[in-house]
């Protein structure tokens, strides 16, 4: 049996670029050199995208389950066979619901143990909305058909690692659901995936203030002083290396996060704006918390641009290795840990 990792692949929205750049990836061969992937949508919608961005030597291996797919192969999974009217650029039902079928399938066989890890394509989180799938976004969903109770959305790339207490919420609630208890969740949440996902010892992480100057001392808002403080205050205690409150603006732009291994942000565009100015095309949106392994992109479905053969691959293809190299973390320190109690058991044995 081959070592080789299975990586699922969701396509996202239909009408967007998110089969573009799952092809434009896959048509470089050498990338399966380090994994097997199996794409969960459509040969025929498959087909289309290829022919719309010119792409002539490239063809997917049909199977029926992840233990047919063959490893020199891009391998696709039919999640569906009636035909799909494809209106490239076009937010839509049709969209939503195919982008769903290939979530569904895929999230089943991650969650089976039939895939080691799953990258999702962009979908839009307005027309996926439908009985099965009401949620914000992929997060909420992988979370719910988990059973976590928690998850941090974990914006990573070599130089700089984000992740928001409030994720995708209105502006006008933030505040509500800005918490010491929330903090500290994160916070923990942060901690834990940057020694089991990043294997970095003693993180120290960077907590970002809610209000502009982090509350300047309560005479721009007490929820820095009341709430973060003390939460930050907490995890120490806890042994997470946490600091701060820091004022955002100035975090960024004096290049501070340098100093650090994590940045807690409060709120999405708080962290992300900044992640995406300095990460550029190699981002990467990863879930953690998780008891399986979920990275995307760190882009949307990119409708302007759909067909056009503009979308480039680089964060997608930066998500696939940002996942494997999650999966032999996990698994190394999994076998790490376990070899101790091996140790001692054929010492007393010997004895």
């Amino acid at each position: 049996m081959s070592d080789k990792l299975k990586v699922g692949i969701s396509i996202g929205d239909v009408n967007g670029i998110g089969l573009e750049i799952i092809i434009k990836t896959l048509a470089d061969h050498r990338l399966l050199d380090f994994f097997t992937p199996i794409v969960y949508g459509n040969t025929k919608v498959a087909s289309f995208h290829r022919k719309a961005i010119g792409i002539s030597d490239f063809s997917f291996n049909v199977i029926q389950h992840p233990d047919q797919a063959h490893e020199k192969r891009p391998n696709m999974i039919n999640c569906w066979q009636e035909d799909v009217k494809i209106t490239l650029g076009e937010s839509n039902e049709i969209g939503g619901k195919y982008a769903f079928l290939s979530l569904e399938r895929a999230t089943d066989d991650l969650i089976n143990q039939k895939i080691d890890a799953l990258v999702t394509a962009p979908i839009n989180k307005h027309n996926i909305q439908q009985e099965n799938f009401n949620f914000p976004g992929h997060t909420e969903y992988i979370q719910s058909r988990t059973s976590s109770s928690d998850v941090l959305m974990f914006m990573i790339s070599e130089e700089l690692k984000v992740g928001v207490v409030t994720g995708h919420i209105p502006v006008k609630d933030i505040a509500a659901h800005i918490t010491k208890d929330a903090i500290i969740n994160k916070l923990s949440l942060m901690n834990d995936s940057l020694k089991t996902d990043f294997w970095i010892q003693k993180p120290k992480i960077a907590v970002l203030g809610l209000n502009p100057h982090a509350g300047d001392h309560g005479l721009i808002g007490t929820e820095d002083q009341e709430l973060i403080v003390p939460a930050i205050q907490e995890a120490n205690e806890q042994d997470i290396f946490a600091f701060g409150p820091y004022p955002a603006d100035g975090f960024f732009a004096g290049g501070h996060y340098r100093q650090f291994d994590g940045v807690l942000a409060m709120y999405h565009d708080q962290g992300l704006i900044p992640f995406k100015q300095i990460a550029f095309h190699n981002g990467v949106n990863f879930t953690a918390g998780l008891p399986v392994i979920r990275t995307s992109p760190d882009h949307g479905t990119g409708y302007d641009i759909a067909g056009k053969n503009k979308a480039s691959e680089q964060s997608f293809r930066e998500a696939i290795f940002a996942a494997l190299s999650i999966v032999n973390r996990r698994r190394e320190q999994e076998q790490l840990l376990a070899n101790p109690l091996k140790i001692r058991k054929l010492t007393k044995d010997r004895d």
